[in-house]
This record gives C-alpha cells, structure tokens and sequence, in this order.
C-alpha cells in the first residue's frame, strides 16, 4: 500500500508529507452547474426569489468554503490562500447557473481542492436559496478546469 500517496506502510490514513517541496505559484480553476426551472431563473433576474440576493451570497459562500476547505476534507493540507474568486452566471440556455471559481497560493501543494470547494459549496448555496420555489434543481458537472504550478501542474 506504500504506493498510495495518503496511506502509510500499516495501512492508516496520513497528510502526504510536503515539507521537501519548494513553495511555488499555484493556480486552480474549477468550474460546476445548477441546473433549475426557467421560472426560477426568471425569479433571480427580476430580484423576487424570497432569500433575497441569490447570486452574490452565493458568490460569497463559495469564497469562504474555499477558505475552510481543511476543515471539510480531512487530508487536506491548510493553505494560505492569496486569491479566491467565485463567479456565478445565469445561463438561460441550461437553464440554470454556470459557477467558477478561481484559488491561488503560493505554497508547496495545489489548491485544486479549494477550487472545488469553493463552486460545490457556491451550488450548494445557491439551491438552499432557491428550494423554496424549485425542488427539482440539479447540481453537477463540477470538475477542475486547470491547475498550475508545482510538479504536476
């Protein structure tokens, strides 16, 4: 079992030790979806969905579920994040919201894991402000768009 990254000789789930690693630039972009009725699209358009300002608090949530990504995933190393942008559009073509979102650091691992933090946690928000007038909503198509930095970067 030696081979995989976070498991040591016996087995046990351990943090990869990044401690040799030089500190490079690290860059990630995620990118995710909430699929929802047009009426629900139409609802945050016209600023009548009844939580209010559906798109910037969500926007808001993603960045700082980027921020408490350590938190959430139990191997994840905490990193200094120096940029985290979120960035929701209403797609009336899906119908629904195409999320973004960029992390960077300048650190010894990648930051790939709070980028898709930060869009699942964006979706996340954006159907718990939207629930009470569509049920139906689908969240999905989250998946890491780029990465840079460091030796697989």
């Amino acid at each position: 079992m030696s081979e995989l990254t976070h498991i040591d000789a016996g087995g046990r789930a351990t943090m990869v030790d990044v401690g040799g690693k030089p500190v490079t630039a690290r860059r990630a972009v995620a990118r995710g979806a909430l699929r929802c009725a047009p009426a629900t699209l139409d609802a945050v358009t016209a600023g009548t969905a009844p939580k209010g300002a559906v798109v910037s608090t969500a926007e808001l949530a993603g960045i700082m579920g980027a921020k408490r990504t350590a938190d959430l995933i139990p191997l994840c190393h905490p990193l200094p994040l120096t940029k985290v942008a979120v960035r929701i559009k209403i797609d009336s073509a899906l119908p629904g919201f195409k999320v973004e979102a960029e992390t960077r650091t300048d650190g010894k691992t990648g930051v790939e894991m709070e980028a898709l933090a930060a869009v699942s946690i964006a979706c996340l928000t954006l159907y718990d402000m939207l629930k009470a007038i569509d049920r139906d909503m689908v969240i999905g198509e989250i998946a890491v768009a780029l990465k840079e930095g460091g030796k697989g970067g």
